[in-house]
């Protein structure tokens, strides 16, 4: 398994969105810390990701890329997502 920060899931979570998530806030449904997507701790293995809350470890999100193409992305811990309209 592999550590990383956010930063690490720019390009996987704009091939899944269409558009760099980790420039946005998020707020942990476990501890209501907010902050950067970007400075979450990652967790990569080849079975998926898991992105955790720097500040009380819980589970915030959530990819796994299946072999047929298909992929499944959790947000089981965030409670909310900052965006910038353009």
């Amino acid at each position: 398994m592999t550590l990383l920060d956010g930063n690490a899931l720019a390009g996987r979570l704009d091939d899944l969105l269409g558009w760099d998530a980790t420039a946005s806030g998020v707020r942990c449904t476990h501890c209501g810390l907010t902050g950067l997507l970007a400075t979450a701790t990652v967790y990569a293995s080849p079975m998926g990701t898991v992105v955790r809350c720097r500040g009380c470890d819980a589970v915030l999100l959530t990819v796994v890329d299946g072999p047929d193409g298909r992929s499944w992305l959790g947000l089981s811990g965030v409670s909310a997502v900052e965006m910038h309209r353009v």
